[in-house]
């Protein structure tokens, strides 16, 4: 299947219009490839076929696309320095801060399937058992519901629990289904998914010590990028530290960084 320039501006344009991620033409490769499943799962015979009917405005395939296309690439304990830094440094001294309130929110925003948040309690039961008396919760959230589904059953094939997620780890958090691996209930139970888009920040309720939005603003023009960093700056607790992806330090103002450990963690400015 290829898709034709006009259509390719099409899906550009209900992107850019539904979760404001901006995409050039040189995606177009991924326009194909996301959207194949797409047309096959509803049935068309071709892209064509697909983006013509969405032309036409029916609404759950305009859903379809976007959810499609802004699936991200993600992978357990991806990019492992950010978690080293969060268990060695970050979270000690979150948890002394916060030892009278024992109270904890970490927010994995754009958590695609699940791995990222799934990662993050793993280690919290691992090396924070101190922590299990505390209200601990950690809000994934991602703006598709597609994702989320899969992210909620908590179900990963061989090749997901190949990629990143240490052999100790699978055996102590997941049990054997078939060909798959589900983690266990003691890790699901940490973790609350939400579907939520990063533009609308001031709708959700919940004030983070952490977040880990990385990997996602490279998708967004400048202005945008300035738009959520603003809004999570508003929403997290004013000790609270965020994550980037490698590629993402340089920020808006309103940041300070610190770089330690091949990891780039930032607070807010005062």
């Amino acid at each position: 299947m290829s898709v034709s320039a006009a259509d390719a501006q099409f899906v550009r344009d209900i992107v850019r219009y539904r979760s404001a991620i901006s995409l050039d033409a040189s995606k177009d490769y991924l326009i194909e490839s996301r959207l194949y499943d797409v047309a096959r799962r509803h049935g068309f015979a071709n892209l064509e076929q697909l983006v013509a009917r969405a032309r036409a405005g029916e609404p759950l395939l305009h859903t379809a696309i976007v959810e499609a296309i802004t699936t991200h690439e993600t992978s357990f304990y991806r990019d492992i320095h950010p978690f080293n830094l969060l268990r060695q440094d970050v979270l000690p001294a979150l948890v002394a801060a916060r030892e009278n309130q024992r109270t904890l929110t970490v927010w994995s925003a754009a958590c695609s399937s699940g791995q990222e948040p799934y990662s993050i309690a793993m280690m919290l039961l691992d090396s924070f058992p101190e922590l299990a008396t505390w209200h601990v919760q950690i809000i994934a959230t991602d703006l598709s519901e597609q994702v989320l589904a899969k992210a909620r059953q908590g179900l990963f094939n061989q090749l997901e629990v190949n990629r990143g997620l240490p052999i100790g780890h699978l055996i102590k958090y997941f049990d054997r289904e078939g060909m798959h691996y589900r983690v266990r209930e003691q890790v699901r139970k940490l973790v609350d998914f939400r579907q939520a888009n990063l533009l609308e920040t001031a709708a959700l309720r919940f004030r983070p010590d952490v977040v880990f939005l990385r990997n996602v603003l490279i998708y967004f023009d400048v202005d945008v990028k300035r738009a959520i960093l603003d809004g999570v700056r508003g929403l997290m607790s004013p000790d609270g530290v965020l994550f980037l992806g490698a590629t993402e330090t340089n920020v808006a103002d309103g940041w300070t960084s610190t770089v330690k450990d091949r990891s780039t963690h930032f607070k807010v400015k005062r």
